[in-house]
């Protein structure tokens, strides 16, 4: 009798599995429990234990860097360690921030909450508003899902305000107009939601009127991704910019107050807009003729937003791209619009302030332009900013170290992060793998200075939504891998935005495909550079990235000897009606349009897996409270692979939303299970360090 292999490209609906995508289902909830069992009883040994424990060690030190944000004058930290899983809102000043061991003002402890409550607190995220005040907006999650509970929080009294904000567990968020008024986005009530799953409306909510009751003042189409608001102090008067977003690359933007939207900007839809005072700085995806002028795409223009309003169309170019040169981000601080560039994946940052006749440019000075450099502002509002920004510096074999960028002065260390392994005779090199239609696809390489032409190489990607990836430096990778001999790369594959606009459309839609021949490209390219077999490189993706590694096993599954695939996304004919899959439409295409199925399915590993093949082993791992990427990928795609008779394992945890795990153990333990799988099935005996 042969395997069963539906669903398949001839019959893309015809899928047995469909039960698997319920999330609590009995039937479902059996199916994880069985394939968890079988995956820790295969790979979840003392081996996996001890880098478990050595991996969550090393995620609690007390050294470890606390970040910060600052607001009303105070540093703002969430802390979490072996004493405190969940995790310790905090706070404490700038100059005691300065000192070794920082005094910190506790205001929620999330593991005490958690234990009175009886339920599963993680603390997703805080907002208060600028001027000075005691009251806060908490949202919390449980387990790490994107739905999140919100409550008002009297941050003097160091308690939840009786009688204060509350709304249940949805997707929301919320902006302070006065102390008694929230404009709030929520998918709470009836039609309020998009069918992506988000807020479809902004409300005017005052304090002791039921939600039900708050009127909208704001909204978008239902089948639009999203409705949401930001507050804006640093005007002459406070104002709200009201954003109707159509999809992950298109927008439409009001400016308006707590009473509505007022006046719609005339421009292009697939920006990014960032304002301060009377400044407005527009990032171009596409070409835009204006004025008879036309500018590139990818163009940074820079206006009077008072003028704008006038109707002057007249910009000023502040950035230029070039071939290999492209913007990662911009945001304004203290009238001064700072430029984050990858220049040849080079990190650089400009200064560009606006006056009457023009905008002057200078490059941020003290910074490395080698490694990974990420800059912000320090203050949460820009309202609150003096120009003080953060800084943080490192590279695969060196730990972060935090800086303070005060004004025109040269950054000033605050925090160094420990050095969690010995990085002896490890190197760091950049390569390029030559594509099936001739693109440079660029690498970093780490491990050994010498080749062995056996090298256990561990390769990572992600290549979407214009999302540049960057070599950061990984305790988990550096001490389980990269100490123990192992090599490590990570793939800029198109679909990411490392090269700008023109590196994500190639990447993306019927261009995902080129993406994963990329990384393909990468993997011939260490074979054919001497520095491994194909047998000995492991591969790992997540999200995005789960379309990726599952291409690998059915595309390409002679160049790789075994793969994790992490949180993913799969199944691309239904992916649309799972959770918020119908807010990638612009990234993925319509597996509705017959039209555009035609290039889904060219790259949904759900269906082209079929019997018979030389598949390298997979583990596919997700997360029960995953309410992003559902889990019914990974679920559905491990049941049918194991049905043909494939190695194939799931591990599914019962929290961590879309990520590794809800505290620093869960996210160790996740990690180290996949790095056992990946070892064990790439052939290195590994007696750890």
């Amino acid at each position: 009798m042969s395997p069963d292999e539906r669903p398949t490209l001839a019959a893309p609906d015809d899928d047995p599995y469909l039960w698997l995508e319920d999330i609590e289902g009995r039937r479902a909830l059996d199916f994880v429990e069985r394939q968890n069992r079988l995956t820790l009883q295969k790979f979840g040994g003392a081996r996996f234990a001890a880098d478990r424990d050595l991996l969550a060690a090393i995620y609690d030190r007390p050294d470890n860097i606390p970040y910060v944000t600052r607001r009303g004058g105070l540093l703002y930290n969430l802390w979490k360690d072996a004493n405190n899983p969940r995790g310790l809102w905090r706070r404490t000043t700038l100059e005691e921030f300065r000192t070794p061991k920082p005094e910190w003002e506790i205001l929620l402890d999330i593991d005490k909450l958690a234990s009175e409550e009886s339920k599963d607190w993680l603390l997703s995220w805080t907002h208060a508003p600028p001027e000075a005040g005691s009251r806060a907006i908490v949202s919390l999650s449980r387990g790490g899902s994107d739905a999140t509970t919100l409550r008002e929080y009297d941050l003097k009294a160091k308690s939840f305000v009786v009688d204060g904000f509350v709304l249940p567990e949805a997707k929301s968020g919320a902006e302070w107009a006065d102390a008694d008024t929230l404009l709030l986005a929520s998918v709470v009530g009836e039609g309020m939601a998009t069918t992506s799953g988000y807020a479809r409306t902004v409300r005017r909510w005052r304090r002791g009127e039921a939600v039900e009751q708050a009127p909208v003042i704001f909204e978008v189409p239902a089948d639009h991704m999203a409705a949401y608001c930001g507050g804006d102090r640093t005007g002459l008067s406070p104002r709200i910019w009201f954003t109707d977003r159509i999809d992950f690359f298109n927008l439409k933007v009001w400016l308006g107050d707590e009473t509505g939207a007022k006046t719609k900007l005339d421009l292009p839809t697939d920006i990014w807009l960032e304002a301060q005072q009377d400044w407005l700085a527009v990032k171009l995806r596409s070409a835009w003729t204006v004025a008879e002028k036309t500018y590139a795409a990818d163009s940074v223009l820079g206006i009077s937003l008072s003028a704008f309003l006038a109707g002057d169309r007249h910009f000023t170019v502040v950035f230029e791209p070039g071939a290999r040169r492209a913007l990662q981000g911009f945001f304004w601080t203290d009238g001064v619009l700072v430029l984050s560039i990858l220049d040849e994946l080079r990190p650089v940052f400009e200064l560009c302030t606006p006056s009457a006749n023009d905008w002057t440019r200078r490059n941020l000075p003290g910074l490395p332009e080698i490694g990974v450099v990420d800059v912000w502002r320090l203050d949460v509002h820009e309202s609150e900013s003096n120009g003080d920004m953060l800084a943080n510096v490192q590279d695969p074999l060196t730990p972060p170290s935090l800086m303070l960028v005060d004004g025109v002065a040269s950054p000033a260390l605050l925090k160094q992060a420990p050095k969690t392994f010995s990085a002896d005779g490890l190197v760091t090199t950049q390569h390029e793998a030559i594509s099936v239609d001739g693109e440079r696809i660029p690498y970093v390489q780490t491990g050994p200075a010498t080749e062995s032409g056996d090298a256990p190489v561990y390769m990572s990607a992600y290549g979407g939504f214009g999302l540049a990836v960057k070599p950061y430096y990984s305790s988990a990778l550096g001490k389980l891998w990269l100490e123990r001999g192992g090599s490590t790369v990570q793939a800029n594959i198109r679909g990411g935005g490392e090269f700008g606009t023109r590196w994500h459309d190639a990447g993306r839609n019927a261009g995902k495909r080129l993406a994963h021949d990329d990384f393909a490209a990468v993997a011939a390219d260490l074979v054919r550079r001497g520095v491994t077999r194909a047998s000995r490189i492991a591969a790992e993706g997540g999200s995005n990235g789960g379309i990726l590694i599952t291409n690998m096993l059915t595309r390409y599954p002679e160049r790789f000897g075994a793969l994790f695939c992490t949180i993913p996304l799969i199944d691309m004919r239904r992916y649309t009606k799972l959770l918020a899959g119908a807010s990638w439409i612009a990234e993925y295409g319509d597996p509705d349009k017959p039209e555009e199925w035609d290039w889904l399915q060219t790259y949904s590993a759900y269906h082209a897996a079929k019997s018979g093949q030389h598949y390298p082993p997979i583990l596919i791992a997700t997360t029960r409270r995953d309410d992003r990427v559902h889990p019914g990928h990974a679920r559905k795609m491990t049941a049918k692979l194991q049905a043909m008779g494939y190695e194939a394992y799931l591990y599914e945890p019962a929290a961590g939303g879309h990520g590794y795990g809800k505290d620093n153990q869960e996210r160790a333990a996740f990690i180290a299970l996949g790095y056992t799988f990946l070892k064990d099935k790439i052939g290195w005996i590994d007696n750890g360090a």
